[in-house]
This record gives C-alpha cells, structure tokens and sequence, in this order.
C-alpha cells in the first residue's frame, strides 16, 4: 500500500472518532454551553462597534473634504474679488494719470496763447495809447466823461435745456414728482421759506444763479443720489457750484425747516395720533414709530473703523461705510423726531439710548405713551 494511501486512511480515522465525540458530546449536554454564547455577543457587540467607529471616520473624513472644498472656493471667490479690485484700481489710476496729461497739456497750451495775447495787447496798447495822444493834441477840448467799461468774467456756456423744461410752468405734474420725488406746489413752499436765506445778487463779474434753480440742485441730488458729474450736465452750472449748492441749501433747510417743521406733538396732538395708530393698529397710546437705517458715504479720514458698516461690506462684498439715521414717524408717515449722524457700526439699540428723544424719555416728559420700533431697538417700554 502507498504512502498516500496509508496518509488517507489515517484521516478518515481520525475524522470517525471525532464525529463520535462530538455526537457523545451533543448526547451529553443538548445544547451550547452559556460562556459560548456570551463569546459570541461579545463579538458581535464588538463588530458593531468598530463598523460605527468605521462610518464615523468615514463621515468625518466627508465632512473635512466638504469643508476644504469650501474654503477652497471662498479662496479663490476672495483671489478674483482681490484681482478685479486691482484691476479696477489700476484702469482708474491709468484715467487719472490720462487725465492729468492732458490737463497739462490744455494748461501749457493756454500759457503759450496768454503770451501771445499780451504781447498782442501790449503792441495795441502802445497803439492806442498814440492815437489818443494825437487826437488830445488835434482836440483841446474836453469832451462828456464816459462810464468805464464793466468787465465781465469768463463763463462757460453749458446747456439748461432740461432745467428750463422742468422750469416751465407747462411741465408736467407727475414728471416733476418723477424728478424731484415731490410736487410743485411743495417745491414752491421750499424755495419761498429758504429764499431769503440761499438768494444772491448779481455781480459785475457774473449774474447770481437764480433761488429756484439752487434749490432744484440740492433737492435733485438728495431724491436721486447722482454724482455731481450728472448734475452739473442737467442743470448747466460747474461741478464745484454744484458741490457749494448743495451744501448752501443743505445748511438753510437745517437752520430755517427742520425747526420749524420738525417737531415733536403737543398734547393735543399727541391725542389725535393715539387714536389713529390705535384704530390703525389696535394698540393704545402709541404716539410714533421708529426705524434705524445707515446712509452710505465715502471712507472718513478719523475713526474709519468707527463708521465701518460690516452688513453692507457683507452684502456688497466691497468695503462700506455709513453713519445712522433713526427717525419717527407719526399714523401718517410724518417725521416728529430725527437722530443722525452716529457712526455706522453703532448698534440700533446704541442710536436711541444716544438720541435726544431718549432723554426727553428719561427725564420724564413722555409720560403714558408708547413709540414702537423693530427688533434691533432696545424692547418698547412705556415712557
């Protein structure tokens, strides 16, 4: 017999006997013994804890490549925004500087003709000046004295074409009111109030630009919110008068309106509104409501970070500034109390602690009522 042979018959002798054990062993006991079966809980306890450590790790390795996906993205969203503002920077100090050539280019060209002017002048004058000296020797005899010439400064002539339309008394109502956001007749109370304060007399150099045309450039400017550039094009006059318009007619309706029309109710009045914001709103003795919004304006040269208004740098992505307004406003949509200029990164709640209606509240001189605002406020509470 062979090896293998022997080898095979070896196994299935062995493979008999333990059958025998195991069918003795099941004989024995009928069923698997308590320490196996905790084995195997074991186990399987075991299994479900390294597959959710498996899924966890799993997750959060998803998690991290979402996340560096994202800051990957806010990267290179930030890179364009940073390369399209140099672009921009540079293609306006490229107009800048164009422009600054050819400034100098017109002034050297305007020196060059004032030479030739004087020398011109300087050869009339002489031969004036020798013609008079002959007729004062052919005529002894004193003629009328004549007046002396008015000299009149140089004016660019720009085109009024649009203010003379608007101007006219055949303009129409509702175009006015698209233009300057409010009617005629309100415009003509405006210029009759702020008058005889912003009115100018005519020079011997220059005539005065007219009241009504002063105050349609500071109330066109303020509805529309167009660079001055546009408004010098609209109403014919030079950026900077203007710029000084605006300003004039800004400090007259300070100093001579606001006072006179911004004011807060007396009791009678304050009556009046109790009953129709209550039969508007159902609420009792409300007396205003109030809202806190931001003017944009250019960087301050002091306390940049104070008037830093992130929302709007948020929402624009581009660096803005503001300072607040809070104002309130009767059942009719009338102003009866204003606060402005706090800085833009002051919080509402901040504005109206700061705001003179506070104090008012404070010491006591709003006793009963109400004034409702939104949710940045400080929480209404009965002044």
């Amino acid at each position: 017999m062979s090896g293998n042979g022997l080898l095979n018959k070896r196994r299935r002798k062995n493979d008999g006997g333990a059958g025998e054990d195991v069918a003795g062993d099941g004989e024995g006991s009928g069923e698997v013994p308590e320490g196996d079966k905790r084995a195997v809980v074991k186990t399987h306890e075991v299994k479900e804890i390294l597959t959710s450590l498996m899924l966890l790790e799993e997750q959060e390795k998803e998690e991290h490549e979402a996340l560096d996906r994202e800051d990957m993205e806010d990267r290179a969203f930030l890179e364009a925004n940073r390369r399209a503002a140099n672009l921009a920077m540079w293609e306006y100090l490229s107009d800048v500087r164009r422009h600054d050539d050819a400034v100098g280019q017109i002034d050297a060209a305007r020196k060059r003709t004032r030479k030739q002017g004087c020398s011109f002048a300087s050869v009339a004058v002489a031969t004036v000046a020798a013609a008079a000296t002959t007729v004062e020797d052919q005529d002894s005899v004193p003629g009328p004295a004549q007046p002396p010439p008015q000299r009149r400064l140089w004016v660019k002539n720009r085109s009024q074409d649009w203010w003379d339309q608007c101007n006219s008394p055949d303009f129409p109502e509702e175009e006015f009111k698209k233009a300057f956001r409010m009617g005629k007749d309100t415009f003509e109370m405006i210029c009759g109030e702020l008058s005889s304060v912003v009115a100018k007399e005519n020079t011997t150099l220059r005539d005065a630009v007219p009241v009504r045309q002063r105050v349609a450039v500071c109330i066109w400017r303020l509805a529309t919110g167009e660079p001055l550039r546009l408004v010098s094009k609209k109403f014919g006059l030079g950026i900077s008068t203007c710029h000084k318009l605006v300003l004039e007619v800004c400090t007259a309706i300070k100093t001579v309106l606001m006072p006179k029309y911004l004011q807060w109710p007396d009791e009678t009045a304050i009556k009046s509104i109790q009953d129709e914001f209550e039969a508007i709103s159902g609420i009792q003795r409300v007396v205003g409501s109030m809202y806190t919004t931001h003017i944009p304006i250019i960087a301050p040269k002091i306390s940049v970070a104070a008037y830093f208004n992130k929302r709007h740098t948020e929402r624009n992505q581009k660096t803005s500034y503001s300072i607040t307004v809070q104002g309130v406003v009767g059942p009719t949509g009338v102003f009866t109390d204003v606060c402005i200029g706090w800085p833009g990164s002051m919080p509402d709640d901040q504005v109206l602690e700061k705001s003179a209606l506070y104090q008012r509240a404070g010491a006591g001189l709003l006793n009963g009522v109400w004034i409702v605002g939104n949710s940045g406020n400080t929480p209404s509470t009965e002044i």
